[in-house]
């Protein structure tokens, strides 16, 4: 028998119901909250797994239309492409990340003419998939070089916003490179392409199912510490963020996304900006190899994506969010 006095707040009470639970609840999410990343091939009729990463696939242009479609039809806002570039197309100076009629510029023509604005199309802006050293910049000795890659990135950019891409993402972590594209874009009549920097990216050891989704795994020549953030820095990541707002960034993004989570809501408290974060491709095949083997439950999935929201994070990129029917009910 418990003496004393019973507590008065009893915290459970709201606890006890689903729909008091409901009520109360703090955080949510809707379809809204997601940009869903597409993997994009060369050739004709293509839907290819990658090995690495459960039930994602890569496609070829003329594939990706129902994707999309599944996409619009679940609310998804934006869409994020990748390409997977041959290495006979890969070179030293990732001279494909120029060419007009890259996967990438073709894609954004074809999903333009057919959906219009009916959903937005995010652009990576970067050289990895097109570099056959691996690296997100120009390489000297096994140095990636900073202003000499920022000039690429520029034209880079300025040609997706051509295709007609709506949201560039540079991920290269180069400094300066926001305002040098900023500056390239509105001189060039694009002030209204917004601008998506990942301020605050890790090197990170997550990234190893993505390299084998754009074929640049095994590749890598060295690592990318001396550009992308250590990940024993905290307050660091506040630096990157103020100078990419100083330059022009309309929303950053935190890389990796689940490690990182106090990060999410350092940026966010400091910066009243939009925060993006993405759920690599090591969390998400962590996530779903260990729900295929009976590990852990399938709610994991609905866990691991409300706690981005709950650090402060706008919306999530995510291999999960062609998949939001099933997880959100």
């Amino acid at each position: 028998m418990i003496t004393g006095k019973y507590p008065s707040l009893r915290l459970r009470r709201s606890r006890k119901n689903d729909w008091s639970r409901r009520l109360v609840e703090e955080n949510n999410l809707s379809s809204n909250d997601f940009i869903l990343p597409i993997f994009l091939i060369d050739g004709n009729n293509k839907k290819i797994p990658i090995k690495s990463m459960p039930d994602v696939y890569r496609y070829t242009i003329d594939k990706i239309r129902p994707v999309i479609d599944k996409a619009i039809n679940n609310g998804l806002p934006m869409i994020a492409l990748f390409p997977y570039s041959s290495k006979t197309k890969k070179n030293l100076l990732g001279t494909e990340a120029l060419n007009e009629d890259n996967l990438v510029c073709k894609a954004i023509q074809v999903i333009k003419k057919k959906y219009k604005n009916e959903i937005g199309i995010m652009c990576d802006v970067a050289l990895d998939p097109y570099t056959s050293h691996g690296h997100d910049g120009l390489l000297s000795d096994n140095y990636v070089l900073n202003d000499e890659t920022i000039e690429v990135l520029v034209s880079q950019s300025l040609l997706q916003a051509q295709m007609g891409c709506d949201v560039l993402a540079p991920s290269d972590m180069m400094d300066g490179r926001i305002g040098h594209i900023r500056k390239s874009l509105d001189k060039n009549g694009y002030q209204m392409t917004q601008l998506l920097s990942y301020a605050v990216k890790y090197a990170s050891n997550f990234y190893g199912p993505f390299r084998d989704a754009i074929g640049s795994k095994g590749l890598l020549k060295g690592n990318k510490k001396n550009y992308q953030m250590d990940f024993r820095n905290k307050n660091e990541s506040l630096r990157e963020v103020a100078l990419d707002i100083k330059e022009g960034a309309d929303m950053v993004m935190v890389k990796p996304g689940m490690p990182y989570l106090d990060i999410i809501k350092l940026v966010k408290e400091n910066f009243k900006i939009p925060v993006m974060a993405y759920q690599v491709s090591g969390e998400y095949s962590l996530l779903s190899n260990g729900i295929n083997k009976g590990i852990v439950d399938k709610n994991v999935i609905l866990e691991s994506l409300i706690a981005f929201k709950r650090s402060g994070a706008n919306a999530i990129v995510s291999y999960y969010a062609d998949k939001l029917d099933k997880i959100l009910k």
